[in-house]
This record gives C-alpha cells, structure tokens and sequence, in this order.
C-alpha cells in the first residue's frame, strides 16, 4: 500500500490547497456612476434604450433600411466573424484543465557493435545480433490547477468572447444610428430642394414683373441686375442639393451593403417624427446597456484574471503523469497479455527558481494593467453620461430654436407676400422684394436644418442610452 499512498499524499495536498486563491479581485467602483443625468427632466421614468428598434424608427422606408444594414453590412459581418473566432478559443480554453492523453505505437529494431558492451550482451544473452523493441501505450498528463492559473485563463479567455459580443453591439448601434441619420438627412434635402425650386419660381414671377417695369421705364437696369442675381442664388441651391442627395444616398447605400442606387422615402420632413417621451432613465440602467461601457467592464474582469494567472506562475505546479501499454522485444510476444503488459505513474512539483525577477516583473505589470482598467472603466462611464447630457440639452435648445424660427418663417413669408403687393402698386422698392425673398430663403433652410438637428439629436440619445440592440 505505501507506493499507492505516496502518489496520492499530492493529491490530497492539491485537493485542500485548490480552494485557495493567490490575488484578490479589483471590483467596479461604484461612485463613477451618478445618481442622474444633468438637464434630465423625468429622471425617474424608463429609459427609451429599452424601446424595440421597430417601436422607436416607425417610418416602415427606415426600417426596412436598418433592418437591410442589420444583415448586410460588412462591418457588422466582420464583427460576428470576430465572434465566432473567440468563441472557438473560449471552447478551446474551458477544456484547459482536462488531462492529455496520448496514443503511441513504435517498432524498432538495431544492431549494436560486436564490440559493445551492448553488442556483448545480447550476443551472449539473447543469442542474436540485432535488438528488436515493439511498443504500444498510452500516455496521460494532468496539472492539478492547485493556485487557481487554469481557471484564471478560462476567465480571461471568457472576458475576452464577451468583449467581442460587446463590439458587435457597438458597431450596430452606431450602424442603427448611422442610417437613421443619413435618412434624416436625405428628407432635409429634400425638403430644401424644394424650397430652393418654389423661391427660384417666386424669383423669376419678381424678375417678369422688374423686366416689364423696366421696359415701361419705370426702373433702372440696376433692378434687373439685382433681380436676376437673386434668382440665380436660389438657381445655384438646385444642383449643389441635387448632388448632395445622390451622395446620401450612395453613403446609405454603403450602409447597407448594397452598390450605390437611389433610396426610396415616402415621407416628408416636416412628418418625420420620434417618440414624444425622450426620456433618459437613470445612469445606472445607461451603464448595464452601453456596449462601451460593458467593454470596459469586462476588460476589468479580464485584467482580474490575468493578475490571477501571472501570481499563479510564482509558485509551484504539480503535475501528474501516467502510462500504460504492451512491450515486448519480440513482434510474435507483442499481445502476449498479462506478459506484455506494463505501466508507470509519476507526480512531479515545479517551483521556477532563476526566472522568479522575470515572473515578479510580470506580475507588477499585470496590476498596473488592472489598474489602468479600472481608470479606463471610469473614463468611459464619463465620456457615456456627458454624451448623454449633451444630447439632452440638445434636444431641449432645439425645440426652443425651432419654435423661433418656424415663427421667423411664417413672418417672412408674410412679408415677402405684402413686399410682392406693395411693390405691384407702387409703395414698396424691388430692393425691399428681393430682400424679403432672401430672407424668406435663407430661414425656410434653417428651419429644415434644425428640424434634422432635432431629430438627429434623438437618435443620439437613443444611442447614447444603449439602443438600438
């Protein structure tokens, strides 16, 4: 019984000792997350993140533009690759602690010297000149995971599967994001291109009225200069927006991984609309969903890890070894069982002695990194909730920019309607029309700016908030 207790006394030891864990985890520290986001009017209500991408975009052009981004642009392809490759590691890390065992099978045959001492011997013994070995065994190795280093590279190889998951959400919440904006953008274009063609039709009924007044002698050529120059103005707007939708729409085209083509939109700008309750949530609820956020998070539990694995390589490993099979000098005895059998068992405990500065450095180098980890966590929950803020005041400025300009709009309109009147009967200058049509020009343009701003503005929130998942 003593050689059997001898091999299993390790074992005992590796069984009382495998609890044991030689660094301690760095946890998330909670004061990076504030209690509420600064300008949030309804702190208290759910979080617009949680809405479905169908219940929050529910123009059905747009969704059938994210739902064709979703399955077709690359570099979303490109991310799920990225994923399927961790997880082939992560499967290949969680049998890290299953013993190898392997299959050997050799035949050998050699002739030693006459004059050896191995030639001798087998001449004298065996009463032959060659040696003949036929061998078949199986071989196992195992290390007792006694420190915790196994189970820290399982948890690291983890980590790492979930980062890649986390940058998939990323890049389609972005992708999300991306073609609801450039769709918004198409319809202010749209929207602009057809002001700029009702001003150039309003501008040449002006030129018409100048050209007969000059013709009856009532106005210089200077006003028909004016006139035309101002025609030209909106003239200029047609091609300028005409080639900016065209390129919209190859960019939305390269979104959803379809060659350049015209994209089909039904609505209108001014019938563009989002959810009426932008609400944020609270910072909290920000942090579990924001893609970068979790990254960093789990960045954190990957440095834990390490820290884990590179204590764990100072101190001894225990490492077991077994085999067993049929030996035989003679190819005729190979299977001659129990006579051919043979076995061998062998426990062993490592303990690195000259690289222990090497081991010592690594191991400072892994807590740096995990320190830096928890300073870059803190970073990015700051960078998060200032986004979110920032969009916040956004989306309340822009309602108040709004309102003044559409009633901007609707007072220039107005003027350029009493200019037209008053310049037909005489009280009014063909300065003051023209002014009154480039006014009316410029603010109808800004007010489509800003209602994309609004909107544009929304989808960020949505975003920034983790939608779009």
């Amino acid at each position: 019984m003593k050689p059997y207790l001898n091999v299993l006394a390790p074992l005992l030891v590796v069984l009382l000792l495998n609890a044991c864990k030689v660094s301690k985890d760095v946890q998330l520290p909670k004061t990076a997350v504030p209690e509420n986001f600064r300008d949030a009017k309804d702190a208290d209500s759910a979080s617009i993140a949680t809405r479905a991408i169908r219940d929050f975009f529910t123009e059905p052009e747009l969704q059938r533009l994210v739902d064709t981004a979703l399955v077709k642009n690359y570099d979303l392809q490109l991310a799920l690759k990225n994923i399927e490759s961790a997880q082939q590691l992560f499967k290949q890390a969680k049998s890290g602690n299953i013993p190898q065992l392997n299959l050997q099978v050799t035949a050998s045959s050699s002739r030693p010297s006459d004059n050896s001492v191995n030639g001798l011997s087998t001449s004298e013994f065996l009463k032959t000149s060659h040696i003949e070995d036929f061998n078949a065994n199986l071989g196992l190795s195992w290390e007792a995971d006694i420190w915790g280093k196994i189970k820290g590279r399982k948890q690291a190889a983890l980590a790492t599967y979930l980062q890649t998951e986390e940058a998939r959400k990323a890049i389609q919440t972005r992708l999300v994001a991306n073609v609801a904006q450039g769709y918004y953008r198409l319809l202010m274009m749209d929207a602009q291109l057809d002001i700029a063609k009702k001003n150039l039709a309003l501008n040449d009924s002006t030129l018409n009225i100048i050209t007969m007044q000059f013709n009856a002698g009532q106005v210089t050529s200077l006003a028909i200069q004016q006139a035309k120059a101002q025609q030209l103005v909106a003239a200029q707007l047609i091609p300028r927006l005409q080639q900016d939708i065209t390129i919209q729409e190859n960019a939305l085209s390269v979104l959803t991984g379809r060659l350049p083509a015209s994209v089909a939109r039904l609505a209108s700008l001014g019938k563009a609309a989002l959810p009426d309750q932008l609400s944020a949530g609270f910072p909290s609820a920000m942090v579990s969903r924001r893609p970068d956020v979790k990254s960093a998070e789990l960045a954190l539990a990957l440095a834990n890890a390490r820290v884990g694995v590179a204590k764990a390589n100072m101190y001894p490993s225990l490492n077991i070894t077994a085999s067993g099979g049929l030996n035989s000098f003679k190819a005729s005895n190979w299977f001659n069982i129990p006579a051919s059998l043979f076995g061998v068992i062998a426990g062993g405990i490592t303990q690195p002695l000259l690289q222990k500065r090497e081991l010592k450095t690594q191991y400072e180098l892994a807590k740096i990194e995990r320190e830096k980890s928890v300073i870059q966590f803190r970073q990015s929950v700051l960078y998060a909730v200032s986004e979110v803020s920032d969009e916040l005041i956004k989306i309340e400025k822009l309602q108040q920019q709004y309102d003044i300009s559409k009633a901007r709009v609707a007072a220039l309109q107005q003027a350029v309607q009493n200019a037209g009147l008053l310049f037909k009967s005489g009280m009014a200058t063909y300065l003051e029309v023209i002014n009154a049509q480039s006014n009316s020009l410029q603010s109808e343009l800004e007010l489509a700016a800003i209602k994309t701003a609004q909107l544009n503005a929304a989808v960020e929130l949505y975003r920034t908030l983790g939608g779009g998942l």
